[in-house]
């Protein structure tokens, strides 16, 4: 394809909000998933007795998840919201909003009476903010993701689409930390703190987010003129193979990050109450590396393809979901460490550290905020179930239900990674470096000047 000259310099360079876009994403995501551990530890420990007191204790703990599973519910309306915006109008302004809703929202869950306060009002308050959550969650995403992946150089887009991705460990690992000190204060401060804390995360993206510029691709086919009518629809017509590649891509890792995170603590819990803090330890372990790990997977791929380093992570899930629940039965601490820096930092940022590029390089650009994030978010609707699934099937059959679960998303990885097209070939790459060849080094245009 032709190229003019400062896309040409873009290309090589980037554009000169590369790092601010990737760490405001980063930012965005991180808010997302330390909300995501905070709500899904609250349920695991607190929210059963705090929301549904009446229950059963096994009930209580399935219908705090069910709540859970509401906010993943609503996110493909974010999706559909947050992506048709985002090929629309921009990516900022739906960046930017979605933050600030999603912050609200969160804050709020730490002001909410419980049921002793207020009776069944509770349970219906806590829904309704999970149901705001999850819209603003489902719009976030894409936009975030996009903004990193299109304000980045050719050469080094997955390693810019994964510092967004580091921000799920990043969050994992903040609300760790902030549930290791609040399970000192005793009472309903011991899951208050965590949400209210919150706020510090959302008033650095926002402020971070608003000064960074609109994505340079969605510019250009603005001023082309060739934005799509209704990348919604264009989409599900022209594209809706992708949209499933990218619903059975995300499954396998949102699965198993589910069951790590979540269902892992509840049910380590079961075995011996004092095995919940090692497991919060083991959290902040492996959420700790995971920041690292994230960029290093993607930056991997930008040196061999999207494709093989997918299939690699999606194996691993195949082969360490029986390994797992016996390492965890032994209740040896450092075992059960061992599980979480397996499942996340090796198996889980693998496939997460991929996704930012790959699923971007699936869609053109006039429909890729609708295309990755309906795809994404759709997965996400299904995942957000999978601790209540998780803890039926424990239920019913035992730990080994929970590990047919994980692996049969590892099928379902490894299937959708052989029935998806390779966007980071050789080829590509030999075209970039062609491309990079053909720019003068000391002629910058100012649009993408002070670049590294």
């Amino acid at each position: 394809m032709a190229l003019t000259e400062v896309q040409r310099q873009r290309a090589v360079y980037g554009t000169r909000d590369k790092k601010s876009a990737a760490i405001g994403a980063a930012v965005g995501t991180c808010v997302e998933n330390y909300d995501f551990l905070a709500y899904g530890t609250a349920s695991a420990l607190y929210f059963g007795t705090a929301f549904f007191p009446g229950a059963d204790p096994l009930v209580g703990t399935l219908l705090s998840f069910a709540t859970l599973g509401v906010g993943f519910a609503m996110r493909p309306l974010g999706g559909i919201i947050g992506g048709y915006l985002g090929d629309k109008i921009g990516r900022k302004p739906v960046l930017v909003a979605a933050l600030l809703v999603m912050g609200l929202a969160t804050f709020a869950i730490g002001l909410l009476p419980t049921y002793q306060t207020v009776g069944v009002l509770a349970p219906i308050l806590l829904v309704a903010v999970r149901v705001i959550q999850g819209v603003a969650f489902g719009a976030e995403w894409g936009g975030a993701i996009l903004m990193a992946y299109e304000h980045a150089p050719w050469r080094h887009r997955g390693r810019y689409s994964a510092i967004p991705t580091a921000g799920n460990p990043a969050g994992v690992f903040l609300a760790n930390i902030v549930f290791l000190f609040s399970v000192h204060l005793g009472g309903e401060w011991a899951w208050r703190v965590p949400f209210l804390a919150s706020a510090v995360l959302v008033i650095a993206g926002l402020i971070i987010r608003a000064r960074v510029s609109e994505s340079p691709e969605f510019e250009d086919v603005k001023d082309r003129g060739e934005t799509a009518k209704n990348p919604l629809l264009k989409v599900l017509k022209d594209d809706w193979r992708n949209l499933l590649r990218v619903i059975g891509l995300r499954l396998v890792e949102s699965a198993g990050f589910y069951v790590v995170v979540t269902y892992i603590l509840s049910y380590i819990s079961g075995l011996d109450a004092d095995l919940r803090e090692v497991g919060l330890v083991g959290l902040c372990i492996a959420t700790a590396i995971g920041v690292g790990s994230s960029l290093f997977w993607g930056d991997l791929t930008d040196k061999f393809g999207r494709k093989p380093i997918y299939l690699v992570g999606s194996i691993l899930s195949i082969a360490f979901g029986f390994p797992m629940f016996l390492m965890l039965n032994s209740q040896v601490p450092v075992l059960i460490v061992f599980v979480y820096v397996i499942g996340l930092p090796l198996i889980h940022d693998m496939l997460a550290g991929t996704q930012g590029a790959w699923f971007s390089e699936l869609f053109s650009t006039d429909t890729r905020s609708s295309g990755a994030s309906i795809g994404y978010q759709l997965a996400a609707a299904i995942s957000g179930f999978i601790p209540f699934i998780a803890t039926a099937l424990a239920a019913a059959i035992g730990w080994g239900g929970v590990s047919l679960l994980y692996v049969a998303a590892g099928v379902v990885g490894v299937v959708t990674v052989l029935l998806t097209r390779e966007t980071w070939s050789r080829k590509e790459r030999a075209y970039v470096e062609e491309v990079t060849s053909a720019v003068p080094t000391a002629v910058v245009d100012p649009r993408v000047a002070n670049q590294s």
